[in-house]
């Protein structure tokens, strides 16, 4: 009885430690930077990643072995970076849904394709809306995994490519379009805590590099590097 009473207090620290690392990453600023308590985000991570092992020990999660395929489901923030020559012209930050499936050709090397749907972009002007356009960023990275064994932290890291598709342009009434896609690098890290046999806890940062070249009937407005920022939690399921 001792005994499992120890178990049940390791598992609700262990779940209010995830709990409030969570809360603090999703503390944002309007302006999409993180703003957090450093030693309480610090103290969460550590307390997680060290009650992990010993919780869910008994949990099973086999190492990351060749053939094997992963499910994440993430909630997922983006910050733009919104630089062009346009003072104030700026796409609006905004969370949206993310899946990602991934394929291990090793122990350490896999893929993830990132895949969402097409997403609705407000734009600003200043302080003034000037309408919206459509997203769609699919995108490619090849991942290294540091240890794929572990039975309580799994960081990794990669690189990649983005294919962004724009579409429905409805900006300052249809006076201003621009591209109709852009092509770009791609920077990840993250890590995956095992929480069951089949299930790992995710965070993921990747930054995009975006650029869409604006006009009016004119001629050529602005380029605007979108570039952003995305930082994702969400869930893990193995196959």
């Amino acid at each position: 009885m001792y005994l499992i009473q120890i178990k049940l207090k390791i598992t609700l620290l262990y779940k209010m430690s995830l709990l409030q690392l969570y809360s603090g990453i999703l503390k944002f600023t309007k302006t999409g930077i993180l703003k957090m308590n450093k030693f309480n985000l610090l103290g969460a991570a550590s307390c997680a990643m060290l009650l992990s092992a010993s919780a869910f020990a008994d949990a099973g999660m086999s190492g990351d072995n060749p053939g094997d395929m992963m499910v994440r489901v993430r909630a997922v923030h983006l910050n733009w970076d919104n630089s062009s020559s346009v003072a104030g012209l700026a796409a609006q930050n905004k969370t949206i849904p993310e899946v990602d499936l991934s394929y291990f050709f090793t122990k350490n090397i896999a893929t993830e394709l990132i895949l969402t749907y097409p997403q609705k972009v407000n734009v600003n002007l200043g302080a003034t809306p000037i309408g919206s356009l459509k997203a769609l960023p699919p995108t490619l990275t090849v991942q290294y995994h540091f240890l794929p064994d572990s039975p309580s932290f799994r960081p990794y890291v990669g690189a990649g490519i983005n294919y962004t598709n724009f579409s429905s342009y409805s900006l300052s009434g249809g006076a201003i379009t621009g591209s109709s896609s852009s092509w770009g690098g791609a920077l990840q890290a993250g890590f995956d805590i095992p929480l069951t046999s089949s299930m790992t806890f995710n965070v993921d940062i990747k930054k995009l590099y975006i650029n869409n070249d604006l006009r009016t009937a004119g001629g050529p407005l602005t380029s605007l590097k979108l570039n952003p920022l995305l930082l994702g939690v969400g869930l893990g399921w193995k196959f």
